[in-house]
């Protein structure tokens, strides 16, 4: 099989990235073995942060002592984006599990899935931050930081340890930024990144049958008939589908 991708940009709120499947050997095939050890860890860090929104006065954890004013750290606004390519800056480094193009889409949509879990909680719970500002949980930062991370450790963790736990030592500071800056509590963070990382094992999950799946239902057909194209907006990321019988 062969792939063929373009980058055409549409307008300035949107980028899509196409990519059109050709007839020839099918992709290779990976392993899809569901392990529901993999949802412990996220599963754990949400409930922990749910609880600890849910209890009054215990979404700090009391932690942490907090001031009136503090002098903001920036930086997280910038590695919250920054982390989503962190995979790809591993793939210079050390040997990936899987093809830049299988990342592409396994990373839009995780982003697409995260976007949607993050902004459906924020808009549902409500909760204020630290600093009187709305919609606080979960954090969409630390959400976003975790999720880079959390497909960089899938992508090396066979062949690149040290790359494998690299992201999470940066998407620990982005979540620990966010509290020092009181924009969220603490609990917000714990749920963001159990948020992104269940998002990520949920790509893996999906991802694969359905990619397999098309690609032998695509095997002898022309190159044109099947297009997938992932979008990328300011409010997240999906996946584009066109398919001509």
């Amino acid at each position: 099989m062969a792939w063929s991708i373009c980058f055409p940009l549409k307008g300035r709120a949107q980028a899509a990235d196409s990519l059109s499947f050709a007839s020839g050997n099918s992709a290779p095939v990976s392993e899809k073995n569901f392990q529901p050890e993999h949802l412990i860890l996220p599963a754990s860090l949400i409930t922990v942060g749910a609880i600890g929104t849910a209890i009054n006065g215990m979404n700090d954890f009391h932690l942490l002592s907090r001031k009136d004013s503090v002098r903001g750290i920036h930086a997280d606004d910038y590695l919250e984006w920054g982390m989503l390519g962190w995979v790809f800056i591993c793939d210079l480094l050390g040997k990936e599990k899987h093809s830049l193009v299988d990342q592409i889409f396994l990373l839009t949509l995780a982003e697409g899935m995260n976007a949607g879990i993050v902004h459906g909680l924020k808009n549902t719970v409500r909760q204020s931050r630290p600093d009187g500002g709305p919609r606080s949980f979960p954090s969409g930062h630390t959400a976003n930081s975790f999720l880079g991370a959390h497909l960089a450790y899938k992508e090396f963790k066979d062949s690149n340890p040290l790359l494998a736990y690299s992201g999470y030592a940066i998407a620990t500071f982005v979540g620990v930024s966010r509290i020092y800056n009181n924009r969220h509590w603490v609990a917000d963070v714990l749920a963001g990144a159990g948020i992104g990382i269940l998002s990520v094992e949920l790509s893996y999950l999906l991802y694969f049958p359905v990619r397999d799946a098309l690609c032998k239902r695509t095997k002898n057909r022309h190159t044109g008939n099947l297009v997938f194209a992932p979008a990328f907006t300011p409010e997240g990321g999906g996946v584009y589908f066109s398919f001509r019988f």
